[in-house]
């Protein structure tokens, strides 16, 4: 039987997805199926407050979608008439993978341990956190290079998250990124170093977990929603995620005894 693509494990409010595909640490169809599977699992569990990703070999957070499966599809479509995709067409299940971590409820970390491109690049991006160990890796989305152009997310959130003139140039010249250049354009929010990495992506993740579940999700709600927004129906987003947590018996709880100078210990109601 094959090793499995994904390791899930749960520890005091925090999940762990592990991803080890070797010896190329690709990911692949398969590897999708099994983080949807994964989801499906942590969907439903309220005490998970946090769910970091990262990669099971050193080095290597994801390498790039498998090549080889791209290559056998564009082999299969090579001559195949263009035709404009209809506004109800499915989309890739890493799209619809990585609209799953944007939707889910607990903070999303994705705790690049080494290389991160293509795909791997763009489930990161998907993440609400990106954390990066430093040393001799490598960032980005080099697809333009072998002919196609970044298919799950990439040219969206990089143009959200860093303008479209930007993003035209990293993109169109297939330019992979250092731990450094990529931090100091806003794609990673850490960079760590090596040797410390594991247990500082571990004092990140705990800190997260030991704050307002509901207000984090609230927050993070508020925030992906308005983001595309006009800013009057941002506002109305804010608003309901705000009266939520209004009702909710930890905002009752926390604020009266902080008025009470007493601790608190979120309860997630």
């Amino acid at each position: 039987m094959a090793e499995p693509l994904v390791r899930l494990e749960r520890q005091d409010g925090i999940a762990t997805l592990t991803l080890s595909n070797p010896p190329r640490h690709t990911l692949t169809a398969a590897g999708v199926q099994q983080l949807h599977a994964a989801l499906d699992e942590l969907e439903g569990d309220r005490d998970i407050r946090v769910l970091v990703l990262t990669g099971g070999c050193d080095g290597v957070f994801v390498a790039h979608y498998e090549v080889g499966e791209l290559a056998a599809s564009a082999e299969q479509q090579t001559g195949m008439p263009n035709s404009a995709p209809k506004p109800t067409a499915r989309l890739h299940p890493l799209h619809t993978l990585c609209l799953r971590l944007e939707a889910l409820a607990a903070v999303t970390v994705a705790a690049l341990n080494g290389n991160a491109a293509g795909g791997g690049c763009e489930l990161s991006l998907a993440c609400d956190f990106r954390l990066m160990a430093d040393g001799p890796y490598h960032y980005g989305l080099p697809e333009t290079s072998v002919g196609i152009i970044p298919g799950a997310g990439g040219t969206q959130r990089f143009a959200r998250l860093l303008g479209t003139a930007r993003a035209l140039d990293l993109i169109l010249h297939a330019q992979v990124l250092t731990p450094g250049e990529a931090l100091e354009l806003g794609l990673l929010h850490r960079v760590y170093p090596e040797a410390t990495f594991p247990g500082d992506v571990a004092a990140f993740a705990a800190d997260l977990a030991g704050r307002a579940p509901l207000a984090l999700a609230a927050a993070k709600e508020a925030i992906r929603r308005g983001a595309e927004k006009t800013l009057e129906a941002g506002l109305g987003i804010e608003q309901e995620c705000f009266d939520r947590t209004m009702r909710s018996k930890d905002a009752a709880g926390a604020m009266r005894a902080w008025l009470d100078g007493r601790a608190y210990t979120w309860q997630g109601e």
